[in-house]
């Protein structure tokens, strides 16, 4: 049979191309640089979106939705947040047919204008902390296009919140960066992301404090997976967010903003396939067991095993199309990363038994008819952590110490990240890295926690080249 993907260690770009499209997850859209989310990709960020959303109600924040145009005027007021998004900016001048009097942004991100309807709902301190959550689309005018990675529109949540003090702004900072993005991504997505600060030259325009999480693909690049930004009070006085403080002195509010986004889609691919197409987790996947039918004399079988793996929670898909040949859906699960497939076959069901098929360790096993809701039951738990001890032990084993800008650019060049500590390295240092093309990801203390700023002692420097 044909190879249906490009070899990863052949050409991984290519790979994820392949991947694309043979599990019809997306395609380019008319205009350059903007995607058409095919059904499986959406569900599959559907289920992103849900298990987050949860994590932010958690947290305390709630939804609202906020104009997806921008007066331009309102970027100019933060000066580092216009100049770091200027070059991204799609900019409409022309509204039903009439030039309009003041242009307006398409939404890059909404700090500015979510901070206007801030300072008209913050009065008190008895009004904070203010948490709101927004899921919408975006516009950054990408040049480098890559579906899910790099796109002109993208889908994101994107939290803003005001605060009382700087202390209580930090704290709820790192608490999404915990508590919903590290947990969703280790937890649901068995991906191992290193979580650490930025450097102010990589920081977001406009904040105090850029904390983010790192994964490493497959072929050893670097892919930032969420952020969380402290603002300090550069919003606040920008917009005039002032509030009544218990001294009855008017203070000015101290605010975070987090967001992620359907790179984490991207994240997945290149986190977790193989040369057989996507590997899902089974806390993650839409469908977590499809129920494919050999035969049609089996068909009634087949429906009824869907039915008792749906009784017991299980996200189920009976693949009953007879008409087509078996060959061929069975590649197509596995393309789409299915994590379990019960393959009902009439000589099977003779013995009493049915094939079950895990895409992740890639095993086959005939199954008792009886005993198929348990092997499944465990199945998924199982599958669920080894994906992620894969992940982990494929990306430490391609992590280099480094002691000079030498052996950074020779680990990156070989194909994986290197640590450095921050003190050797420096500004300068990651200057003459952007040269080559290799970014200081993140700083994080020799322990693993998140410093408290770049200049502590002992901080390691995760360098790689990213997308």
């Amino acid at each position: 049979m044909a190879r249906v993907l490009t070899p990863q260690a052949e050409d991984f770009p290519r790979w994820y191309q392949d991947i694309l499209a043979k599990a019809e997850l997306a395609e380019n859209g008319p205009v350059r640089g903007t995607m058409v989310i095919r059904p499986y990709g959406y569900a599959l960020w559907e289920r992103m979106q849900a298990e987050v959303d949860a994590r932010i109600k958690a947290a305390g924040a709630r939804n609202a939705y906020f104009p997806l145009f921008i007066p331009e005027s309102y970027l100019k007021k933060e000066a580092e947040h216009v100049e770091g998004f200027s070059p991204e900016l799609a900019v409409v001048t022309i509204g039903g047919g009439k030039e309009l009097e003041e242009p307006v942004v398409v939404r890059p991100t909404s700090e500015t204008i979510i901070n206007a309807s801030f300072a008209k709902w913050v009065q008190s301190y008895r009004d904070l902390p203010l948490l709101i959550n927004q899921w919408a689309n975006v516009v950054r005018w990408e040049m480098r296009p890559r579906l899910f990675l790099r796109t002109s529109e993208f889908l994101w949540q994107e939290g803003h919140t005001a605060h009382a003090t700087s202390d209580d702004a930090r704290a709820y900072a790192q608490r999404i960066l915990r508590d919903v993005y590290q947990d969703f991504m280790v937890d649901v997505l068995a991906l191992p992301v290193i979580v650490g600060r930025k450097t102010a030259r990589e920081r977001f325009a406009g904040a105090t404090n850029t904390m983010t999480l790192e994964l490493m693909t497959g072929d050893g690049k670097a892919l930032q997976m969420g952020t969380s930004h402290e603002l300090g009070q550069n919003f606040a006085k920008a917009f005039g967010i002032e509030f009544l403080a218990p001294s009855s002195q008017r203070e000015f509010a101290w605010q975070t903003s987090w967001g992620t986004s359907t790179r984490m889609v991207g994240g997945l691919i290149m986190g977790h396939g193989d040369d057989s197409g996507l590997r899902v987790p089974p806390r993650l996947a839409p469908t977590q067991v499809a129920v494919v039918l050999v035969k049609a004399e089996a068909g009634e079988a087949a429906a009824a095993i869907a039915g008792s793996l749906r009784d017991i929670g299980v996200r189920v898909e009976l693949d009953d199309r007879a008409d087509v040949p078996f060959g061929r859906r069975a590649v197509d699960w596995e393309l789409k990363g299915v994590p379990i497939r019960v393959e009902v076959g009439p000589r099977d069901l003779a013995e009493g038994n049915v094939t079950l098929v895990r895409r992740i360790p890639g095993t086959k096993t005939p199954t008792a008819l009886a005993a198929v809701a348990d092997a499944v039951r465990v199945a998924l738990v199982e599958d669920q952590t080894a994906l992620y001890a894969e992940a982990e032990r494929k990306r430490d084993a391609r992590i280099s110490d480094a002691g000079t800008i030498d052996d950074v650019i020779e680990a990156v060049g070989a194909g994986g990240w290197a640590r450095m500590p921050w003190a050797d390295l420096g500004p300068e240092g990651e200057a003459k890295l952007a040269e080559r093309a290799v970014t200081v990801r993140c700083l994080v203390r020799a322990d693993g926690s998140l410093p408290a700023t770049g200049d502590e002692p002992d901080v390691i420097a995760y360098c790689a080249k990213a997308y």
